[in-house]
């Protein structure tokens, strides 16, 4: 198998510290590693579209939701696990942009809810079709059964994680 940049780190700390078992090393250093090309990948994708990954995240989950692409600030933030400061920001500037607005809460009369306007509806489908697409390539170096594996991995990782 070929090598890559993280092998020749783990091999300096094996000649440096043999005492160590620095394998965990190579898992997280290329998770990371990974991490930065698969965000400039989607970013760029995002980029087509004149949105930033908060702002398609935000688009993203309202969509999902279901009809009438509505959340509160607080489920929008829980979801996204952000800040409320953060999430005001990226609402701020989608309404700006006429692709969110918000209305009253029906069911709270001091509460607010966030809707997809058309235009952000209308993005959203546009671009969440372009994401996948650029996902499916980004993934293009494993096979469908290593893909398959690896997802079952990492949701076990990550449930260790937020259990």
């Amino acid at each position: 198998m070929k090598r890559d940049p993280v092998d020749a780190i783990l091999a300096q700390w094996q000649k440096e510290r043999p005492d160590l078992d620095v394998s965990p090393m190579g898992i997280i250093g290329r998770m990371g590693r990974l991490s930065k090309y698969l965000d400039r990948g989607i970013q760029a994708t995002f980029s087509e579209f004149g949105l930033h990954s908060g702002e398609f995240d935000v688009l993203a989950t309202l969509r999902r939701s279901g009809q009438p692409y509505q959340l509160s600030p607080t489920e929008l933030f829980n979801t996204l696990m952000v800040s409320s400061g953060t999430m005001t920001h990226r609402i701020d500037r989608l309404e700006q942009a006429d692709l969110v607005k918000r209305i009253p809460d029906p069911g709270d009369r001091r509460g607010t809810l966030i809707q997809l306007t058309r235009k952000g509806f209308d993005l959203i489908e546009r671009a969440v079709e372009a994401h996948v697409a650029n996902e499916h390539r980004l993934l293009n170096g494993l096979k469908e059964s290593e893909r398959k594996e690896l997802a079952q991995l990492l949701r076990k990782l990550l449930i260790s994680f937020e259990e």
